[in-house]
């Protein structure tokens, strides 16, 4: 069971990157603008909320943001600025508390059970964290406020902007049961579909599916589904997250298809992913291919080894033979990408047969 006396905070800074731009520039106030690269291959960071009126949201390619809502701004992406915003925040999370988890540069969850400042109430932690962000940063944040990370997470988007939305323990149940299934915490498209597909869209029907038929459908995400429809969510607030991958990826200004060009792509990938190996300190022993073609199609290949991952010596022929196991025959590649995980050394593993990954789960498995 859930302890249903804890005091959990979600903060999510609203629209943050559009937002620190407009706040930089007054021409930009209330207007549609876009974050990100403006170009045939741009893909949209973050909206702001004028241009998410048109449909325009992240993820979004730019040229199709751009169809949307033909008098957007496209403003490039400044995020050594992003970095020191998010870090002035975060030294007002901690003010309050020292349980303080990163999720990204714009969202945190924060354990106020027990406060530095012994105030009794969580709600009223959250509109003084609000205040302060409008006064001494000049943004807005929309935060939620429950008993666990699922609800207070589902509570901070409830009432978007600069919202304040308390999911309290008494009315956790009647909550989710009225809750669309695609705002559950891991449910992506493709799992929407498959819910939909035997019955269930909202809370209530979910909890109608027992353990053994989630698990039969969903493997180890069905527990997780089976106690989010019960209000059951028993995660802690780690406030040091230990790294678990480091990567990197490119999209191509145009699509590749030749296997010239695909050794060169992937020589260059790999060279960039031992630099940031180095620079971060970081040793994992499974290296991951993310490809994504040209029909947004994505697929993804692991392989372990028994060392560690470190050099280009090391990784490129590995690469190389994840590559092999991709048909990219009349396929042209949009993406291609890398990374290096598993840094557990305790843990015995040899090579094997790549794998495809299921990642909607991705950050919470």
């Amino acid at each position: 069971m859930t302890d249903t006396t804890r005091k959990i905070i979600h903060i999510d800074l609203d629209s943050y990157f559009a937002s620190i731009e407009q706040r930089d520039n007054p021409e930009l106030r209330g207007k549609p603008i876009a974050v990100g690269f403006d170009g045939p291959r741009g893909v949209v960071s973050t909206a702001s909320y004028e241009a998410r009126r048109y449909g325009v949201h992240s993820a979004q390619a730019m040229v199709t943001a751009k169809r949307l809502c033909p008098q957007l701004i496209v403003v490039p992406s400044r995020f050594k600025v992003y970095k020191e915003v998010s870090q002035q925040i975060r030294d007002i999370f901690l003010s309050y508390t020292d349980l303080v988890e990163p999720l990204s540069l714009d969202e945190a969850f924060l354990d106020v059970t027990e406060n530095k400042k012994s105030i009794e109430l969580a709600v009223d932690i959250a509109k003084e964290i609000k205040q302060r962000i409008k006064d001494e940063v000049n943004l807005t944040a929309s935060a939620g406020v429950s008993y666990c990370k699922f609800l207070a997470k589902i509570a901070s988007d409830y009432r978007k902007p600069d919202g304040l939305c308390t999911i309290h323990p008494d009315k956790a149940q009647e909550f989710i049961d009225k809750l669309r299934i695609e705002r559950f915490w891991g449910v992506g498209r493709k799992t929407a579909e498959k819910m939909h597909y035997i019955g269930v869209f909202t809370g209530y029907d979910l909890r109608q599916c027992s353990l053994a038929h989630l698990t039969e459908l969903f493997g180890k995400a069905g527990l997780i589904f089976y106690n989010f429809a019960r209000g059951i969510d028993n995660r802690k607030v780690i406030p040091n997250h230990v790294r678990k991958s480091v990567g990197c990826e490119h999209t191509f200004l145009e699509d590749i298809k030749s296997k010239s060009a695909i050794t060169i792509e992937l020589y260059h990938t790999v060279i960039e992913l031992v630099e940031r190996l180095n620079k971060a300190n970081f040793k994992g022993r499974t290296l991951t291919l993310k490809v994504k073609f040209f029909d947004f199609a994505q697929i993804t290949r692991s392989i372990s080894t028994n060392h560690f991952l470190l050099s280009k010596d090391q990784i490129l022929p590995l690469a190389k033979q994840l590559m092999r196991e991709v048909d990219y025959t009349n396929r042209p590649i949009r993406l291609l990408g890398l990374s290096v995980s598993n840094p557990n050394a305790n843990i015995p593993l040899v090579a094997g047969e790549p794998i495809e990954l299921e990642l909607e789960f991705e950050g919470y498995l």
